[in-house]
Order: structure tokens, then sequence, then C-alpha cells
């Protein structure tokens, strides 16, 4: 059984959208703006979550589980 990736702090939100392109649409359902944005390949998870007032352990949680899919 394929085991879901998980998300290194150390990534970059544009990394994690190329690696796994359905990503995208979990940051764009939480008004995340980070597709096509310049900051995006130097803001990680915890960055973009801080700058956008998301919950950053359920925000995780959405991304690996679309990531495994």
């Amino acid at each position: 059984m394929a085991r879901t990736p998980h998300i290194d702090p150390d990534m970059s939100v544009d990394e994690i959208m190329r690696r796994w392109p359905p990503t995208i649409a979990v940051m764009i359902r939480h008004g995340m703006l980070c597709v096509g944005c310049p900051i995006g390949g130097f803001h990680t998870v915890t960055d973009a979550c801080r700058e956008h007032d998301v919950e950053e352990d359920r925000f995780v949680r959405e991304l690996e589980a679309v990531m495994g899919a």
C-alpha cells in the first residue's frame, strides 16, 4: 500500500503545488492566492497560513489528503 506523502516544513508552497497539482484546489478553497504569486517560491506552508489567517494543522491535513489521492 502506498504511503501518503508528507509536507516537508522547508518546502515552498510553489514546490508543493508543482509536485502535487491537486493541492492548488485546497489553496484556492482557503482563499490563498499562492498560485502564480511571486512570493510562493519563498513562502512555506507556515508562512502562507500565517499570512492568510488559515489554521495550519487542518490545512496540512487537507493538503496531504489530496497529495495521496
